[in-house]
């Protein structure tokens, strides 16, 4: 369950990395104060949020079983392992 956590920041992180990666090749000051107004912190957040609610419809619609599909779980059958299939 922690890789998909990392995943969603890792996305929601992009922006603000490209945008430093943009000040650090226009040399314009990474760490300075006045690179980082509130108005592109604001854009750069909602461009990050907007990434991520992509990215969980994405997953909602392209992963998982087949559509009317249950699946079965690796189990023990008569001290057999039997791995998880969809039925």
């Amino acid at each position: 369950m922690i890789r998909p956590a990392f995943t969603e920041i890792g996305i929601f992180l992009i922006p603000f990395a490209v945008y430093a990666l943009f000040l650090f090749a226009t040399r314009s000051g990474l760490l300075l104060q006045t690179s980082w107004p509130l108005h592109i912190v604001a854009r750069l957040a909602l461009g990050s949020l907007l990434l991520v609610v992509i990215s969980f419809i994405l997953l909602a619609r392209f992963s998982g079983g087949a559509p009317n599909s249950t699946y079965v779980p690796a189990h023990l059958d008569n001290g057999k392992f039997v791995p998880g299939v969809e039925k």
